[in-house]
C-alpha cells in the first residue's frame, strides 16, 4: 500500500469549524453547533443548537459566491452572539446598582444594550482602521511626494497599508492577557480539528501533538479578503473610469464587501480541499498569520475544545439528541419564581417546595429568597437537577438528599423511608424513659433517625436493628455524620439479638396493608421501599411479632413505644395484653398515633 493510500485510509475530512470564545470554544458542524466554556469554578459548561444543513437551505443561498456572503454574515452575527453567551457563563457576578435601576425603571437589559453598542462600535472601528486610515495614508503619500497614483497603484498601496494595519492590530491585541487566552483557545480549536482529521482518537494527549494552524481558519479568510479586495476594487474602479475618492470610495468598498467575502470564501474552501504544493504559496500568508492569532493551549483548553467537538459529532450523527442551554447565574427571586412555575406545570402546586429547594441549596432562610442577589451557575445547576428529579414524582427529600429530624440532618434515599413529623413525637415520648444508664432498642431503624435522636439527646446506649443491608448502610452513615454512638445489627426482627435485654424498645414498623400500597401517593408507592411499608394483609404482621417477642427482651419495668397508622392503635393495644399498662398517645393533629406499654 502506498503512502498516499495509507493516509486516505487513516485521515478524515470534516466540515466542522470553530471559533474561540471567552474561556471556551464553539464548534459548528453540518446540522449542529456546540459551545463549551469553562466557568470560574472550573466546570465545563455546554450549550448546543440545531442549525440548518446546507442541503436544507434555499438553493439560491447555496450558489457559489452567494453562499460565501451568507456564511460571512452568519459568522459575524452568530459569532458575536456566541461570544456574548460565553461571557454570560464566565463573567457572572452581582449587577451594579445602575444596572438594577435601569432594569427596574426602564425595563431595559443593560447587557443587551452594551452588546449592541459594542457591535456597532466594532463595525465603526473596522471601517476606520481598514478603509479610512489606509485611504488617508495613501493620500498623505501622494501629498508628500507630489504624485498622483493610478487606479492599480492606489489600490495596491492601500491594500499594503491595510495589511500592515491588520497585522499591527493583531500584534497589539495579543499583548492583552485576555486576548492571549482567547488565542490559546483558538489554538485548541485547531489542534482538536487536526487531531480528528489525522484519524487519531480525540484525547488531550493526541491533540497536544497536532498543529495549531489550519487551512480553513478565519485568519486565512481575512487575508484572502484583504488581497481580493485590492484586485476587485481596482478592477471595478477601472471599469467605472472615474477617480472615486473620499467618502464615496469608502461607501463603494462597503458595498463591494459582500462580493469580496463571497470570492474569499470560495478560494478558502477550494484551497482547503487540496494539499498540492503548487497552491502552498497562496496558503502561506494565512498560515503565517495564524502563528500570531493562535497560541499553544494548555491541557484544560484542549479538554474544552474536545468537549465541544465531540458533542457536534454526536448531534450531527443523531438528530434526536435534545439541545441544551448554558446554566448561568440568576437573580434569587427570579429563580425561585421559575422553580415554582416549573413545579406547578408538573402538578406540584405547593410553593413551599420551591422555596425549600432554593433555600436549602443556598443555605439561606426562606424569608431571604425575595432578593436580587445573584445565584451562581453552580448553584442554579444544583437547583435545576433537584427540580428535574422532583417533577418525575421523586419525593422532595430524596431529591435534596437529606431531611431534618428532631434537629439532626438525616441522609435519605430510596433505601429508607423519609422520617415523618409524627415520628418526632415518638422520640419525644421515648426520651421521657431514657437516660445515660438505659439500654434502648430501635427496631426497624431504617434511616437511623430515631436511634440518632435518642442517643444524642439522652446519651443512652442504643442498639438499632433492620433487615435491610441498604438501610443499615445508610443508618451507619447518619450515625457517623451526627457523631452518635449506636450499635447496628442486621436481624429479621428479634432473631439475631440472642439473650440481650433492653430498658426501652422503640419501633415504627411497616403498617400499611399490602392491598393499600398501590393506592398511596406516587411519591410513596413508586419511590419509598415497599419492605418498609408493607405490614401484611391486615397491616399488623410486625405488631404481632413485637407483641409476642418484646417481653422476652425487656427488663422488668421496661417500656415499649410503637408508632401506628391511623385507626390501628386500639387493635395494637389489644395485641399487648401481656403488658402491665398500655396507653394511647395522640399526635399533633389529635389523631391516636402512639401506643406506650410497660412490662
Amino acid at each position: 500500500m502506498s503512502k498516499k493510500e495509507k493516509c486516505n485510509n487513516k485521515c478524515k475530512k470534516t466540515s466542522i469549524g470553530g471559533q474561540a470564545v471567552l474561556e471556551g470554544v464553539m464548534m459548528r458542524g453540518e446540522r449542529s453547533m456546540a459551545t463549551a466554556v469553562r466557568d470560574e469554578s472550573g466546570v465545563i459548561r455546554l450549550e448546543t443548537k440545531r442549525v440548518k444543513s446546507n442541503k436544507e437551505k434555499n438553493i439560491f443561498f447555496r450558489l457559489p459566491i452567494i453562499r460565501g456572503v451568507v456564511s460571512f454574515l452568519d459568522s459575524m452575527i452568530g459569532g458575536s452572539k456566541v461570544l456574548m453567551r460565553s461571557a454570560d457563563v464566565y463573567g457572572e457576578g452581582e449587577p451594579s446598582r445602575f444596572e438594577k435601576w435601569v432594569a427596574e425603571k426602564l425595563k431595559i437589559d443593560v447587557i443587551s444594550v452594551v452588546s449592541t453598542i459594542s457591535l456597532f462600535l466594532a463595525v465603526i472601528l473596522a471601517v476606520f482602521l481598514f478603509m479610512w486610515l489606509p485611504q488617508f495614508l495613501r493620500g498623505l503619500l501622494e501629498t508628500i511626494f507630489a504624485v498622483k497614483f493610478d487606479v492599480w497603484a492606489k489600490n495596491f498601496i492601500e491594500g499594503g497599508l491595510k495589511l500592515l494595519v491588520f497585522v499591527s492590530y493583531i500584534l497589539l491585541c495579543s499583548l492583552l492577557k485576555d486576548v492571549r487566552r482567547t488565542f490559546m483557545y483558538h489554538g485548541a480549536e485547531h489542534k482538536t480539528i487536526s487531531c480528528y482529521e489525522k484519524g487519531l482518537p480525540l484525547t488531550v494527549e493526541n491533540a497536544r501533538k497536532c498543529t495549531r494552524v489550519h487551512n480553513r481558519c478565519g485568519t486565512t479568510f481575512m487575508v484572502f479578503v484583504l488581497v481580493i479586495s485590492i484586485l476587485t476594487f481596482a478592477l471595478v474602479e477601472s471599469l467605472i473610469g472615474t477617480d472615486v475618492e473620499k467618502i464615496y470610495r469608502i461607501l463603494l468598498k462597503i458595498a463591494m464587501l459582500p462580493v469580496v467575502a463571497g470570492l474569499s470564501y470560495e478560494l478558502l474552501k477550494g484551497l482547503a480541499k487540496t494539499d498540492c504544493f503548487i497552491f502552498f504559496p497562496l496558503k502561506l500568508p494565512g498560515l503565517l498569520l495564524q502563528r500570531i492569532t493562535t497560541k499553544e493551549p494548555d491541557d484544560q483548553m484542549l479538554e474544552v475544545a474536545i468537549t465541544a467537538f465531540k458533542k457536534v459529532l454526536e448531534m450531527d450523527a443523531d438528530p434526536s439528541i435534545p439541545t441544551v442551554d448554558f446554566v448561568t447565574a440568576e437573580k434569587c427571586n427570579a429563580l425561585t419564581e421559575r422553580v415554582k412555575k416549573t413545579l406547578e406545570e408538573n402538578g406540584i402546586p405547593e410553593s413551599a417546595e420551591a422555596e425549600w429547594i432554593v433555600s436549602l441549596t443556598l443555605n439561606v432562610k426562606r424569608s431571604e429568597l425575595n432578593t436580587d442577589k445573584m445565584v451562581s451557575a453552580a448553584n442554579v445547576e444544583k437547583i435545576n437537577n433537584i427540580v428535574s428529579q422532583r417533577v418525575t414524582g421523586r419525593p422532595l427529600w430524596y431529591c435534596i438528599g437529606d431531611t431534618d429530624f428532631y434537629g439532626y440532618k438525616i441522609l435519605v434515599d430510596e433505601r429508607v423511608l423519609i422520617p415523618r413529623p409524627e415520628t418526632e413525637l415518638l422520640v419525644e415520648h421515648s426520651l421521657k424513659c431514657c437516660d445515660k444508664d438505659k439500654v434502648v432498642l430501635d427496631m426497624c431503624t431504617g434511616s437511623g433517625a430515631i436511634a440518632v435522636a435518642v442517643n444524642k439527646k439522652s446519651n443512652a446506649k442504643v442498639v438499632a436493628v433492620d433487615f435491610s443491608d441498604g438501610a443499615i448502610e445508610l443508618a451507619k452513615l447518619n450515625a457517623k455524620n451526627n457523631d452518635a454512638d449506636i450499635e447496628f445489627i442486621k436481624s429479621d426482627m428479634f432473631n439475631e439479638l440472642g439473650e440481650r435485654k433492653f430498658d426501652v424498645i422503640i419501633s415504627n414498623p411497616p403498617y400499611i396493608k399490602t392491598k393499600d400500597i398501590e393506592n398511596l401517593q406516587v411519591e410513596v408507592k413508586d419511590f419509598e421501599p415497599k419492605m418498609a411499608l408493607d405490614g401484611g394483609e391486615d397491616g399488623y404482621d410486625f405488631y404481632r411479632i413485637i407483641a409476642k417477642d418484646a417481653p422476652l427482651y425487656l427488663n422488668k419495668g421496661g417500656v415499649l413505644l410503637l408508632e401506628c397508622g391511623i385507626g390501628q392503635t386500639e387493635t395494637v393495644k389489644e395485641l399487648l395484653c401481656g403488658f402491665e399498662s398500655v396507653e394511647i398517645i395522640k399526635d399533633y393533629e389529635n389523631i391516636d398515633r402512639i401506643v406506650k406499654a410497660v412490662f
